[in-house]
């Protein structure tokens, strides 16, 4: 079985392209807590398909951390 971890990055610049934090940080951060990067998602939430933030979706099994 598996737990999951949703980080929003929002976007910031012309047409939303620049994200306010490092999300290779992030991952990096959260990889050194046992967390496996599983997918970026980027809802495209403005005119343009352009998104206002990144989603982050990392995955862990419950039976390594309980």
């Amino acid at each position: 079985m598996y737990q999951y971890k949703f980080v929003k990055v929002d976007l910031k610049g012309i047409l939303q392209s620049k994200p306010e934090e490092d999300y290779h940080e992030l991952i990096h951060e959260h990889a050194r807590e046992g967390w496996k990067l599983f997918q970026i998602f980027a809802p495209n939430t403005y005119g343009f398909g352009t998104a206002a933030f990144l989603e982050l979706i990392f995955e862990r099994s419950i039976t390594d951390y309980h």
